[in-house]
């Protein structure tokens, strides 16, 4: 099954009271969604394939220990963006979820582009190791840092209002139930705690990590 049929052109921003809801709920139902951004330098658009949620009481999330500058958005309005710097050097994507004071993030993991594939390959090929051997289609966005370079996303988005352009979530196709796989999390180890909080179309070669078919 594959999302990149829909015109990214005739969406419109999902509603604030789709992120004001508990985090696994939000996480699930954003497969499908389609995250849009509008900059000077065109329309980038792709369809949400890989999503990994982050709630209350989770050792895997940031929000774990209490509100800090850097977590602070998690813990805000929902239908916001919460950018973090990880690694030293890459940027990830969240939506904040649920309802003020209450933490919860959805990492948008990866997407299946639909719209402005030219311009996510340039971007991603201004910082690629080898730039002359180019950068496959499945792999422009497929991964949080990958993401966040083709879709010009950085630190000035942090706390953007996702239910608005120029940065914005829409609805688009509802993958059913059987389509979906919830597996752990990636690279989180014994902070998994059993959790089963990562989201993927099943067999989407547009997923990060481990095989979408198992897990």
């Amino acid at each position: 099954m594959s999302a990149a049929r829909i015109p990214a052109t005739t969406l419109r921003p999902v509603a604030r009271s789709f992120f004001a809801r508990p985090v696994l709920d939000v996480a699930r139902d954003l497969i499908g969604c389609v995250l849009v951004h509008d900059s000077a330098d065109g329309r980038v658009a792709g369809s949400i394939v890989e999503t990994e949620a982050y709630g209350v009481d989770d050792p895997g999330s940031h929000a774990f220990r209490g509100p800090t500058p850097r977590n602070a958005p998690m813990f805000e309005a929902p239908g916001r963006a919460y950018v973090y710097f990880t690694y030293g050097m890459h940027w990830c994507f969240n939506a904040v979820t649920d309802r003020t004071g209450v933490p919860g993030a959805v990492l948008i993991r990866a997407v299946e582009p639909i719209e402005g594939i030219d311009l996510m390959r340039a971007r991603r090929l201004s910082g690629a190791k080898s730039p002359r051997r180019g950068v496959r289609l499945r792999d422009l966005a497929r991964g949080p840092a990958r993401l966040t370079q083709a879709f010009g996303i950085g630190p000035e988005h942090n706390r953007t209002d996702l239910t608005r352009p120029p940065l914005f979530i829409g609805m688009g196709e509802r993958f059913p139930d059987d389509a979906v796989r919830a597996t752990p999390r990636i690279g989180l180890g014994a902070a998994q705690d059993g959790r089963r909080w990562r989201f993927v179309v099943s067999g989407s070669s547009y997923a990060s990590g481990p095989s979408s078919r198992s897990g």
